[in-house]
Parts: structure tokens; C-alpha cells; sequence
């Protein structure tokens, strides 16, 4: 056997490398943000705005569906004020988003098609919530594509810039089981509410869509097999 004093030698070494290459368990968020579907054209977005002189109770008071839009541009502020809305980081540290999520698990990704913005090219781009930035996946105004995928509604085809949201649900299911999908449905609901009380408080119009066919609504966006789109959402001046 081994003496007391060889043990010590010996074990005390050991536990305090593992001290220092086990990774640590913290009770924060997940960052789950996935890198860009392609190494594109990185756009760093404006600040957002934390204060405006539009009250919450004006916007729940006023919100409604709009689904015609006027050809006036949007700019890059209010994109990137919009997509903050939807899944910008409010505290670095723990990673807490802007809508609630089961477990801090963050299943939903966010894209937005671009076609008549200032200060952004058209093109569809994946919002990284981490460091508030854009990438390009690709160069082609597909509104209109998109508008055929959702049965051919014009609000999607005449937005300024349309947010698409799609879900990982894997990232959820994998704590809670079959109850994850439900968790993932309540918050696309979550993130369409902030967007549609952001975009009334810019003046803008919104509308939430659900209904496009699957399968050409993934064809068209080109997203990788465990994204699931869940909701579309056009957004232009009334």
C-alpha cells in the first residue's frame, strides 16, 4: 500500500488539474447561436435604441394586422431595431435574450430577406444575437419567392424587409421531451409579439404569416435540415 504521505503526493497533483479542465456548470443561458449557414458578407448592425417616447400601452393599445405597405424604404436602424426586438441579447453575461425561453435554451434562428432597405443590399441574412450582426447568405431580393411559397400573399412580396423565423427544435426537445414542441410554439409567439409591438412603435406595419407550403418555403430559403420555419413576417411603412 501506498503511504499517507505518497497519496498525497500523488492525488493532491491531480485534483487540481481537474479543477482547472473540467469545464464548469453555471446557471445561464445557453448560447446557442448557431454560425452562419455560409462565411458571407458580415454587417455590423446600429445600436439599438432602449428608450422612445412610445409607450408599451400605446403599441398594445394600437397594434394591429397590416398587410399593405407603401414603396417608401425602410433603413438600417430600423432593421436592426426590429431584429434586436426579436432575439437581442440583454444581459452579456447570462446571455438572456429579448422574449422569454423554456430553460434559456433559445431554439428559434432569425433571418430577414431584404429588398428595400437603406444601407443594406438585398438579400437574405442570418442575425447572429451575439455582437448584433448580420451575415449574407446570399445576394437575391427572393421576396417574391417567398410570396409564392406563402400562397401567393402580396404583404410578404411588398415589405420592406421580411423577418423569418425558424426553429431548432432538437435544441429544446433534448431536456424536455415531446412537451419541448410546445415550448418552441409558445415562443415564435413570444418573439412575433415583440416584433409587432417594435415595428408599431416605428411607425411601421406587420403581420404574422403561418400559412406556406413547407416544403417550398424551405427550398426557397435553403436552411439547413433541422431548421424548421415556423413564421414569416413582412414589414414595411403603411
Amino acid at each position: 500500500m501506498l503511504s499517507t504521505s505518497l497519496r498525497k503526493t500523488i492525488i493532491l497533483p491531480i485534483m487540481f488539474l481537474m479543477l482547472f479542465t473540467i469545464p464548469l456548470t453555471i446557471s445561464c443561458a445557453e448560447r446557442t447561436d448557431t454560425k452562419s449557414i455560409n462565411s458571407g458578407e458580415i454587417v455590423n448592425l446600429p445600436e439599438p435604441a432602449l428608450d422612445s417616447d412610445y409607450s408599451i400601452e400605446q403599441a398594445l393599445q394600437s397594434r394591429r394586422s397590416v398587410r399593405r405597405y407603401s414603396d417608401k424604404p425602410v433603413d438600417i436602424q430600423t432593421v436592426s431595431q426590429i431584429l434586436w426586438s426579436a432575439q437581442g441579447i440583454t444581459h452579456e453575461q447570462r446571455g438572456y435574450k429579448t422574449a422569454p425561453s423554456a430553460g434559456a435554451i433559445f431554439p428559434l434562428e432569425i433571418y430577414a430577406a431584404v429588398g428595400n432597405v437603406e444601407g443594406l443590399s438585398a438579400g437574405l441574412y442570418h442575425y447572429i444575437s451575439d455582437n448584433h450582426h448580420l451575415v449574407k447568405i446570399h445576394d437575391q431580393d427572393i421576396r417574391t419567392d417567398l410570396s409564392a411559397a406563402a400562397l401567393r400573399q402580396t404583404s410578404v412580396r411588398d415589405g420592406a424587409f421580411v423577418v423569418i423565423i425558424a426553429a431548432i427544435y432538437e435544441r429544446t426537445t433534448g431536456r424536455y421531451g415531446e412537451r419541448g414542441i410546445k415550448y418552441v410554439h409558445m415562443e415564435v409567439g413570444h418573439v412575433g409579439q415583440n416584433i409587432h409591438l417594435q415595428a408599431k412603435s416605428l411607425g411601421l406595419g406587420t403581420v404574422v404569416i403561418g400559412a406556406f407550403i413547407d416544403e417550398e418555403m424551405k427550398r426557397v430559403l435553403n436552411l439547413p435540415e433541422d431548421q424548421i420555419p415556423l413564421y414569416l413576417m413582412p414589414l414595411g411603412h403603411k
